[in-house]
C-alpha cells in the first residue's frame, strides 16, 4: 500500500506540472470592422479601393485558419443603405465569434457592395455587443477604412471609453489610401497604420496581424542598494492603465541563469507595477513595443527584521511596524518571525505592557535588524472586592498608563515588562474619592510578586 501510495503521488504531482507548463494562453478575439462605405468604389491603382481590399483581406484570412486560441469576426458599415440619404445607423455584425468561421467571412464578404455612408463611432460602440463575455479573452478590433467619421459621433470617445471598460485592447486602424492630414483623427482611436499603396495595404495587414497574435516579453528588474537586480521572490501585480483593472499577478523569479525571469505579456496594454515589497514600490507606466524585449527597472533594496523573545508569555505577540509616528500601519508580524522590509528607518510598537516602542529602527540591504524584548516579569494584583482601577508605569515621574483593571472581578495577574508601577483602585461600594489606594511596586525580568490593594 505504501509503495502503491508514493506511485499515485508521483503521478498526481506530474499531472499538475504538467498542467502548468502547458497553461494555454488566453483565446485571441478578433473583431474587423470594415468600410463599404460608398468612397470605398473609388479606383485605387489597379482596381476600386473595395476590390484590393477584399482580395488581400481574404489572402490573410486564409493564412489564418490553422491558427489556434483565435476567434475571428466580421462587422460590416455603410453596406446596406445608399446615400442619399444618410443613415447612421448602416452598421451589422454580419458573422459573429465561432470556431472555424473564415469560409463564412469570406463568402459574406463577397456578397458586400459598398452603397452608403462612413459611421465609425456607431460602428465601435455597437462593437462592445459583440464580444460575448469572456474576462480571460483578449478582444482586438481591426479598423479598415478609408474615410473619417461621416456622422455625429465621436470614435476617439467612444474607442477610449470601450478601453477603459476593459471590453478591447487598443484598436488598431488601417487606413486605404486616406490623406496624411486625417493621421492624428484615427491615432486617437488606437494604432493607426497608413496604407497608401497596394503592396503597402498587404504589408501593413500582415503586420498588424502579426502584432494582434503575438504576446512580447517582459523583464522587471528590482534593484538593490548597489543598483544590480538581487531583489526577488515578491509578487508583482500589473495594471492596466487606461482601464485600471488588474491584468497579471507574477512572483518575481531569478532564473537558472542567475538573471530576473522573463514574462510574456500582452503589448498593447500600458501597464503600471506594484511591487508588493512592505511597503510596495511602483512602476507608473509601461510601455512595449511588439515583438521586442523590454526591461524595466524599480528602486527595491530590501533587509530583515526580527524582534526576539525567549519569553513563553510572548511567543504569539505581535508587533507593528510603522515609517514613523505618525504614519499608517505598514505591517503587523509576531514575535520571532523574520520579516522582509524596503530599506530606510521604522517605527516599531511592540504589544507588551507597556507597549514597547523603538523608534529609527534601520533595515539595511540584505542585513537582519534584530530587537531583543527584555524578559518580563509577573505581577498578580489582588483586593478584597472589585472596583475600578489602573496600572501605570513611573517613569521620569510621570505616569504612563498600562492597563486598566478588571471591575469584575478581584484578582488579576499581569505579564509587565521591567519597571516601576503604581495601581490606583477605589473599591467598588465604598462612595468616597478619599477611599483611593496606591500601590508601588517593581517588575524585575523573571520575578513575580503580589500585590494587595487595602
Amino acid at each position: 500500500m505504501k509503495k502503491l501510495f508514493y506511485i499515485f503521488t508521483l503521478l498526481l504531482l506530474g499531472i499538475v506540472v504538467k498542467a502548468q507548463q502547458s497553461k494555454e494562453p488566453p483565446l485571441t478575439r478578433i473583431l474587423f470592422v470594415f468600410d463599404a462605405s460608398q468612397s470605398m468604389l473609388a479606383n485605387w491603382e489597379s482596381d476600386t479601393k473595395m476590390n484590393i481590399a477584399k482580395r488581400f483581406f481574404t489572402e490573410m484570412l486564409d493564412s489564418l485558419a490553422k491558427i489556434d486560441n483565435l476567434e475571428l469576426a466580421l462587422r460590416v458599415y455603410g453596406h446596406q443603405k445608399p446615400v442619399p440619404p444618410q443613415d447612421c445607423s448602416d452598421t451589422k455584425l454580419e458573422v459573429g465569434f465561432t470556431k472555424n468561421n473564415i469560409e463564412a467571412i469570406k463568402q459574406k464578404m463577397r456578397n458586400i457592395t459598398p452603397k452608403g455612408t462612413t459611421p465609425i463611432a456607431r460602428s465601435l460602440e455597437n462593437a462592445a455587443l459583440d464580444f460575448p463575455y469572456c474576462p480571460s479573452c483578449r478582444n482586438i478590433i481591426i479598423l479598415i477604412t478609408d474615410g473619417i467619421e461621416a456622422c455625429d459621433g465621436d470614435p476617439c470617445a467612444v474607442s477610449l471609453a470601450l478601453q477603459k471598460q476593459g471590453v478591447i485592447l487598443k484598436p488598431f486602424v488601417i487606413g486605404v489610401g486616406l490623406d496624411l492630414e486625417f493621421k492624428k483623427t484615427f491615432e486617437c482611436i488606437g494604432n493607426y497604420y497608413d496604407a497608401t499603396s497596394e503592396s503597402q495595404f498587404k504589408q501593413i495587414l500582415g503586420i498588424v496581424i502579426s502584432q494582434a497574435l503575438n504576446n512580447t516579453t517582459l523583464q522587471i528588474n528590482l534593484l538593490d542598494t548597489y543598483g544590480n537586480p538581487t531583489e526577488t521572490d515578491v509578487n508583482m501585480t500589473l495594471y492596466d492603465v487606461v482601464s485600471g483593472k488588474m491584468r497579471h499577478n507574477f512572483i518575481h523569479t531569478i532564473n537558472n541563469r542567475g538573471v530576473p525571469d522573463t514574462v510574456v505579456v500582452d503589448p498593447f496594454v500600458t501597464y503600471r507595477a506594484q511591487i508588493h515589497t512592505i511597503p510596495p514600490v511602483f512602476i507608473d507606466t509601461i510601455k512595449l513595443t511588439p515583438g521586442k524585449h523590454t526591461v524595466v527597472a524599480v528602486d527595491a533594496p530590501q533587509g530583515y527584521l526580527v524582534v526576539k523573545s525567549n519569553s513563553v508569555h510572548f511567543k504569539d505577540m505581535r508587533l507593528i511596524v510603522r515609517n514613523d509616528s505618525i504614519s499608517p500601519t505598514l505591517n503587523t508580524q509576531y514575535v520571532n518571525q523574520v520579516e522582509k522590509y524596503i530599506t530606510g528607518n521604522y517605527q516599531v510598537e511592540i504589544l507588551t505592557m507597556p507597549r514597547l516602542v523603538v523608534d529609527k529602527v534601520n533595515v539595511k540591504q540584505s542585513h537582519t535588524t534584530t530587537l531583543q524584548i527584555p524578559d518580563p516579569g509577573m505581577a498578580t494584583i489582588s483586593s478584597d472586592i472589585s472596583g475600578y482601577g489602573s496600572v501605570y508605569v513611573d517613569k521620569d515621574n510621570k505616569l504612563e498608563w498600562v492597563y486598566n483593571l478588571n471591575t469584575q472581578i478581584n484578582r488579576e495577574t499581569l505579564v509587565l515588562l521591567p519597571g516601576n508601577y503604581k495601581v490606583v483602585f477605589r473599591a467598588k461600594n465604598i462612595k468616597k474619592t478619599i477611599a483611593t489606594v496606591e500601590k508601588n511596586f517593581k517588575i524585575t525580568s523573571g520575578c513575580s510578586i503580589q500585590v494587595q490593594l487595602k
